[in-house]
């Protein structure tokens, strides 16, 4: 039997990418997984709830109906691959308007629920949050405040003994999701290379497959040895120090 049979997960942007991956994965490892998106995921095994992740109601209401013993963040909207000059500022803000929008509500209300203790919350960011994206508008800086978001809910649930482990996860670029496709072809060119010139200099590549097993491995890893935030690579995961 799995170690995640009997077990409630949602996974928050299930229907493509790393959230697809995110979700086959834990269901695989025998969870019961709830997959919310605004189109229906279409995953065997998973309970569809078909929601727009931003809503400052939807999270109160599937936390609440499903009771998890852990989430898993991977909503966000496709930036627009411009450099600063030809972006506006509605550009620009896109991902602040989706991807911490949704981080905000979701991480507040698992506070305010609570979930219950021992449970998880991980939060899928972006390597660019370290690296930066010129490309992106916003992106960088969204998905960094997507990281401090979960450290300040990390600290809340210590300060107050609710007993939740929340951590961030930021996968590298990849030209293996709907976000990173376009963004590999823009910063390829960008730097004047081929497009397998530039992945070369990645590394190994994440794709959904390494997404969903970083997930599981972080639902089953003791409390104690969670860290705040991880990069994830073609390699797997690699614990970040905490943000000064």
């Amino acid at each position: 039997m799995s170690d995640l049979s009997g077990r409630t997960m949602i996974v928050v942007g299930a229907s493509r990418g790393l959230g697809r991956g995110i979700a086959t994965a834990l269901a695989e490892a025998g969870a019961s997984v709830v997959a919310v998106s605004r189109t229906p995921a279409m995953l065997p095994g998973t309970i569809a709830e078909i929601a727009d992740a931003a809503d400052p109601t939807t999270a109160a209401s599937v936390l609440e109906r499903h009771d998890p013993d852990a989430v898993v963040l991977v909503a966000g909207a496709t930036p627009f691959i411009r450099p600063l000059q030809e972006q506006t500022w509605e550009t620009f803000s896109t991902n602040w308007e989706a991807d911490v929008r949704i981080a905000f509500h979701w991480l507040r209300e698992a506070l305010i629920k609570p979930l219950k203790p021992g449970s998880r919350m991980v939060v899928i960011s972006s390597g660019a949050a370290i690296a930066g994206s010129p490309l992106s508008g916003g992106y960088a800086g969204a998905k960094a405040a997507q990281r401090f978001a979960t450290e300040y809910a990390r600290e809340e649930s210590a300060r107050v003994g609710l007993a939740i482990t929340f951590t961030a996860v930021l996968p590298r670029i990849t030209p293996l999701t709907d976000v990173g496709r376009e963004a590999v072809d823009a910063y390829a060119t960008r730097a004047g290379k081929s497009k397998e010139d530039y992945l070369r200099g990645i590394g190994p590549l994440v794709t959904p497959e390494i997404a969903g097993a970083a997930v599981v491995e972080l639902i089953q890893a003791e409390t104690g040895a969670v860290a705040p935030a991880y990069l994830l690579t073609g390699a797997g995961l690699h614990a970040l120090p905490e943000s000064p």
